[in-house]
């Protein structure tokens, strides 16, 4: 993939758009950058791939969540039986 931002006027984003959005989904450009008189109007960038998607959310909650130094989390949480195990579906 190439690092570099391509910056494209919109009048000849107008006119390549199809060629340019096809080189994003192949992963040949990172970034387009589509501006009006010379100021950015649009960033386009290709979507994530499922890998970096998986990515991003593996430990994405990682120490948030504490519990005492002496907690069991084998242990039994409740003192009588589920309404599931009792075959209860709805209360």
């Amino acid at each position: 993939m190439i690092d570099e931002v391509l910056e494209i006027a919109a009048s000849e984003f107008k006119a390549k758009c199809l060629a340019l959005m096809d080189q994003l989904a192949a992963r040949k450009l990172n970034r387009i950058v589509v501006t009006k008189r010379g100021r950015p109007v649009a960033v386009l960038t290709p979507p994530p791939t499922p890998e970096e998607i998986a990515g991003a959310f593996f430990g994405f909650m990682k120490g948030s969540v504490g519990a005492p130094e002496d907690f069991d989390f084998t242990a039994p949480v409740l003192d009588e039986p589920l309404d599931a195990a009792e075959g209860i579906l709805h209360r």
